[in-house]
């Protein structure tokens, strides 16, 4: 299916991105059709000359306009590789999700957490949504030893019982997941050989019952007190 039979969906400019001065008028339109390109397939694949000849403009400044949504957080821009690495094409998803929107991946639920928090390993950054998406997909982007690990803890769930989880319990998984490989792409690494499930669970609860303002890091904090022994 081509961009132009896609274009009878509705597209969609939520007020986070209607009244954010830092985007240029032409940038919060383009955020509307990417929204519209968006409902079929769960993500965008138009390149920028649809969009350069939808808005009579050159295909640089298209780059330049889905660059800067990228960089606020409102997008997440794939690209697609063949196997000896030459870019063959590209997805766009949609970050900032304030409406019910079709997606590829149904496990996606909309975090309390901003979408453009960031972990690094080797350069490469994935938000919480993002890392969960690689984990149940089983990715190769995410290194064999942190499977291990995962498989280990007993938090690799298969496609089949996530589809039947509470909402709140696969958010729990995903916050969880995420501190873990924030340990493991840092100093703190060598806990993970000493946490367990059990631990694992019980700190969380105990985080969301202090209900800080940043839980990740306040769950990250109590974790590595616990094991290194260190006073809270």
């Amino acid at each position: 299916m081509n961009e132009e039979n896609q274009i009878s969906y509705y597209s969609v400019i939520p007020a986070t991105v209607r009244y954010d001065n830092r985007l240029k008028p032409a940038e919060k339109l383009i955020y509307g059709e990417i929204t519209s390109l968006t409902n079929q397939m769960g993500y965008c694949f138009a390149k920028n000359k649809y969009f350069s000849n939808l808005y009579n403009v050159n295909p640089h400044t298209v780059s330049q306009w889905i660059s800067h949504l990228e960089k606020l957080g409102y997008i997440y821009v794939e690209l697609v590789k063949t196997e000896t690495k030459e870019i063959k094409g590209r997805r766009i998803y949609i970050n900032d999700t304030p409406y019910v929107q079709k997606n590829t991946y149904p496990y996606v639920l909309k975090s309390t957490y901003p979408m453009y928090k960031n972990i690094q390993d080797n350069n490469i950054k994935y938000n919480i949504d993002e890392l969960f998406i690689l984990i149940i997909n089983k990715s190769n982007k995410i290194p064999k030893k942190f499977f291990i690990i995962l498989e280990k803890l007993e938090f690799l769930y298969t496609k089949d019982i996530l589809s039947i989880m509470q909402l709140d319990k696969i958010q729990m998984l995903k916050d969880i997941i995420y501190v873990l490989y924030e340990l493991y792409t840092s100093n703190f690494d060598f806990l993970l050989s000493q946490v367990s499930r059990e631990s694992l669970l019980n700190l969380y609860n105990l985080s969301l019952e202090h209900n800080p303002e940043d839980l990740l890091n306040y769950y990250k904090r109590t974790i590595i007190n616990k094991y290194t022994n260190n006073s809270t």
